[in-house]
């Protein structure tokens, strides 16, 4: 076949070189730059050297179908006879096909079905370097199925980067697989560094900047006065690429503005890769990088971003975050502008930011959801990958998340093998989550109905704007956008063909109507199983994503609780604000963001949201702390969802002693009255740890609380509320702490009061553990040679030595050196104050008193 063609590209000196190491190893490595004709040329190649099909992956479908159209146009032949492709819902081959072009989850399929490949002499995995999860399902399994049932299979992985000791590695046995490269013939293509004239926002979950968008269409303006030819512009997404082209709409008269993206039928992107009779600006996201060939650019206009999926293991919920592209991207893209002439890149960004970018993108299987992924390793007896020439091991934390979505589902037991059931999940060709909605809602919905909705949730973006799913299905059914219901229709078709014989149609058995029957309505058509088709497409959604059934936390307000326990909102303005319950197919939410933001969902009702989550409703005895008190109650629950309650009463006492001990821990002690024999009795207990060592109680708050079952168990067992918290005799309480040996020593080690030298018995301040403090007037300790000893004699009394009128004058431990030093300073100064009181020379011999002199008459 290869003779047959004779355009003379980069790629082709090295193709002899190529086909001589498959044929002594049966597995290879091409590296080649892009343009140089590998995607186009290779496969040629190898057909002229086996005798089977040759079966060629592509990440993207509208790289397998452009590539086949290529191939066929070398040949001078249409697509379908020696070259054909096939996508999902879409195949042209015949009889006399050499060549097949199909996507890399295409090929995972027909592993599945056969892993022998019957009829395939080789396998070309192009583009192995981007990473894709199929792509990296498609190596592995091809991989294993060559070394186990065909040794006779040729498989080739093809690269546009020189990272390929990886792929070596995988693709070889002993010894690494052979590695071919073909030298870039591709044309200079000159870099012009032109960063924003001012900072505009960095990349992230919400938005562009629009400054960027401003900056992109004001760039691709200079791009197309200062060179020639078309320009290629790289945006992240569908959106952006419509912001700049209406920001370019005044030049559609001299210039044709097209879009290429993934949401576009085949025919629009058809039309981005064909020359015009005019000068082009194609606007395209990174579908562009690689494979294709968009003839005439010669101009690269770069934005700099890239949009990748991310997903919140915890939540249950993905997005599309905006990141900077990689240095391996953009060299990728920049290749564009030089596959057929000199060319130019514009970079929307300085050369100092370029050095600071990832040198390479990350692998799908590093930030994506791995559910459907993990489905695949079961279906091929590998639960956990292990074995397998997978690339990259997959992240536990992910795999642990999607093997329990899966067990749920029902579609693998607990050692993570795929069952019956699961079986028939895969088969469908969808997410597990949609497929199993396909499979059980079916029944209760129609089979049509069932069909059409998963076709709307696998392909969201066909639903066109808004936020309302079932708004959505209305416009897909009466063709306001043609484009997208075709391609929905050709889904349609293709799950309700996937649905076990005899599924119940749901009112449409002629597979011509699918999608061309009236519209929802508002929700008024009832079909199979007595279902709006609100209601049916609430069940679908529920059945898919049963965390995200919400209920509006405010009549008519936009805030909801989803069942996963994760709040939410609907944007503003939103049709569905007001509902009571919405079943949620499309949420994000931003890191750090409070709650989720609702991309596309129904409003249901209860009794639905209740049939499509049953296994989350829930009904349950709580006695527990809450608002200040015990509160007792039966809740009926839809996951996170109160759906109604019903208060005990008569609880179990232990349930309502663990509620107390609870509202004990969250609101601390003082839910106990203190009063102050009890808080004497502590600070003494803790007098005795302090100074006599730990056989003595720890009555520190976090040690009370710790030990409350114990000390206050019998008090507890009584109560029924917090008041009855509040009655509780503390003191008593706390002398079950007591060991009988320490109860015995209490009032001899720590006693409550000291008898001082006037008969009066003071009470000791234990408030600072370390230093009990006996305040005491000074006349009474007249006749005291030392300060008093507690603790068994270990520790003196700190003396508080008081004025006849109660005031301090010292404070002292050691009573000797004050009568000697101290006292005759504080007798100067207070026995005028205090004539009636005595105030002896030697007041260590003195007689103590605690009255004043009579006043003579």
């Amino acid at each position: 076949m290869l003779s047959d063609v004779t355009l003379d590209l980069p790629v082709r000196p090295v193709l002899p070189a190529l086909v001589a190491a498959l044929d002594a190893a049966g597995a290879g490595v091409l590296v080649a730059p892009p343009g140089t004709g590998k995607t186009t040329l290779a496969p040629l190649a190898v057909a002229d050297r086996v005798t089977g099909r040759v079966v060629i992956a592509q990440p993207r479908r509208v790289a397998a179908r452009a590539a086949a159209r290529r191939m066929a146009e070398l040949l001078g032949e249409r697509v379908g006879e020696r070259v054909g492709y096939a996508v999902r819902g879409e195949r042209r081959v015949s009889a006399a096909t050499r060549v097949e072009v199909v996507t890399t989850g295409l090929l995972v399929r027909r592993l599945h079905h056969d892993p022998e490949l019957p009829g395939t002499g080789a396998v070309l995995l192009d583009e192995c370097h981007e990473r894709q999860l199929d792509a990296d399902l498609a190596l592995a399994f091809t991989v294993e199925a060559r070394a186990t049932l065909r040794p006779d299979l040729w498989l080739l992985a093809m690269s546009a980067t020189p990272d390929t000791d990886r792929f070596a590695a995988l693709l070889g046995g002993p010894a690494p697989a052979p590695v071919v490269r073909a030298e870039s013939a591709l044309h200079p293509v000159r870099r012009i560094w032109a960063p924003p004239p001012r900072p505009v926002a960095p990349p992230g979950a919400g938005p562009v900047d629009r400054a960027l968008l401003d900056h992109v269409a004001a760039t691709v303006r200079r791009a197309l006065r200062e060179h020639d030819g078309d320009v290629l512009v790289f945006l992240p997404g569908a959106g952006e690429i419509a912001a700049v082209t209406g920001r370019l709409a005044d030049l559609r008269d001299s210039v044709a503005l097209l879009p290429l993206h993934g949401r576009q039928r085949g025919a629009e992107q058809d039309a981005a890769l064909r020359p015009a009779d005019r000068r082009r600006v194609v606007l395209a996201t990174a579908l562009a990088e690689t494979s294709l060939t968009v003839p005439g650019v010669r101009v690269v206009v770069d934005a700099g971003l890239s949009r990748v999926p991310r997903v919140d293991l915890a939540r249950g919920l993905g997005a599309l975050i905006t990141v900077p592209v990689s240095r391996a991207a953009a060299t990728q893209r920049a290749g564009r502008a030089g596959r057929e002439a000199p060319g130019s890149v514009y970079r929307c960004w300085s050369a100092a930011t370029h050095e600071r970018l990832p040198a390479r993108p990350e692998p799908e299987i590093a930030t994506a959801d791995l559910t459907g992924f993990a489905l695949e390793l079961a279906a091929w007896g590998q639960p956990d990958g292990v074995g397998l020439a997978l690339p990259d091991p997959p992240p536990a934390a992910a795999m642990a998340v999607a093997r329990e979505t899966l067990t749920t589902l029902g579609a693998v037991n607990a050692d993570g093998r795929i069952t019956g059931r699961g079986r028939a999940i895969a088969a469908a060709g969808a997410h597990p989550r949609l497929a199993r909605a396909l499979l059980d809602g079916a029944g209760r919905v129609g089979a049509d109905r069932a069909a059409e909705v998963v076709a709307l949730l696998a392909e969201e973006s066909a639903a066109g704007p808004g936020d309302d799913l079932v708004a959505g299905w209305r416009r897909l059914r009466t063709g306001v956008d043609p484009g997208a219901t075709a391609r929905w229709r050709a889904e349609v078709r293709r799950l309700r063909a996937a649905l076990p014989a005899g599924s119940t149609p749901g009112g449409r058995a002629d597979d011509d109507r699918i999608g061309r029957s009236g519209g929802p309505g508002g929700g008024g058509r009832t079909g199979s199983g007595g279902l709006t088709d609100d209601l049916a497409a609430g069940l679908l959604v529920g059945l898919a994503y049963p965390e995200r059934l919400a209920r509006v936390r405010r009549p008519g307000g936009s805030a909801y609780l989803m069942t996963g326990g994760t709040a939410a909102e609907l944007a503003a303005g939103s049709g569905l604000v007001g509902a009571d319950w919405l079943a949620v197919a499309v949420a994000d939410r931003t890191p750090g963001a409070p709650s989720a933001r609702i991309r596309r969902a129904t409003p249901v009702d209860e009794a639905t949201a209740r049939e499509a989550a049953g296994p989350l409703v829930s009904t349950r005895r709580e006695v527990g702390w809450s608002g200040g008190d015990v509160v007792a109650r039966e809740v009926t629950r839809l996951g996170a969802i109160e759906l109604q309650e019903r208060r005990l009463d008569r609880p179990e006492r232990a349930e309502v002693a663990e509620a107390l001990l609870t509202g004990l821990r969250q609101e601390g002690l003082g839910l106990l009255s203190w009063t102050p024999a009890a808080r004497a009795l502590r600070e003494r207990l803790a007098f005795g740890r302090h100074h006599l060592g730990a056989d003595w109680p720890d009555v520190s708050d976090e040690a009370l609380l710790a030990t409350a079952p114990t000390w206050l168990g019998p008090e507890l067992a009584g109560a029924r509320r917090r008041a009855d918290l509040a009655r509780v005799d503390v003191a008593s309480a706390l002398r079950r702490l007591l060991p009988w040996k320490q109860a015995a020593q209490l009032d001899e080690l720590a006693p409550e009061r000291i008898e001082v030298p006037s008969g009066s018995r003071i009470r000791v301040d234990y408030s600072d553990p370390a230093a009990p403090v006996l305040a005491v007037k000074l006349q009474e300790t007249f006749g005291w040679p030392a300060a008093p000893r507690i603790g068994a004699g270990r520790v003196p009394v700190l003396l508080h030595l008081l004025s006849p009128a109660g005031r301090p004058v010292a404070v002292t431990a050691d009573l000797a050196s004050f009568w000697r030093t101290g006292y005759p300073q504080v007798r100067g100064e207070l026995r005028g104050r205090y004539p009636r009181h005595p105030w002896p020379e030697d007041p260590s011999t003195a007689t103590p008193t605690r009255r004043a002199t009579p006043r003579r008459r």
